[in-house]
């Protein structure tokens, strides 16, 4: 394997120690994210009827409406990021439990994941030159 652009070593896999330290990062994030999510639940799970059916929560002006509109558009926009780094989390700790010698070793180019990086990102599947790459592409 070729080292990265960045210089960095070539891919050793992490130990017992530096493995756990990942996996709470990742359940920390990951019980982090239920949480918002639990409370974007709340948000769109209000009704508008009370239980006797009424409205008076709900305003009848025009530029209220509005503004519950997009409040609600807002919420669902949050939620539906929070369900997305839900997904890259949960596929993070499948790669640390199925194949632990891979977690903290970059999809692109082989090498380490900084551990800067991975304990900013701990979903992070590459390094921070390939990311650079990827990001750089994109634009163009």
């Amino acid at each position: 394997m070729a080292p990265s652009k960045g210089g960095d070593k070539q891919f050793k896999p992490m130990t017992k120690k530096k493995l756990t330290y990942f996996e709470n990062r990742l359940l920390e994030e990951r019980r982090r994210v239920l949480k918002e999510l639990g409370h974007y639940d709340e948000t769109f799970g209000s009704s508008p009827q009370g239980a006797e059916g009424d409205m008076s929560s709900y305003s009848f002006h025009m530029a209220d409406q509005g503004t519950d509109a997009m409040e609600r558009e807002k919420a669902f926009l949050f939620a539906s990021q929070e369900g997305r780094f839900l997904w890259h989390i949960d596929e993070a700790l499948r790669r640390l439990y199925k194949k632990p010698d891979t977690y903290g070793k970059c999809h692109n180019c082989g090498c380490e994941i900084a551990h800067d990086r991975l304990d900013a990102l701990p979903h992070a599947r590459f390094c921070i030159d390939c990311k650079q790459t990827e990001e750089d592409g994109k634009r163009e």
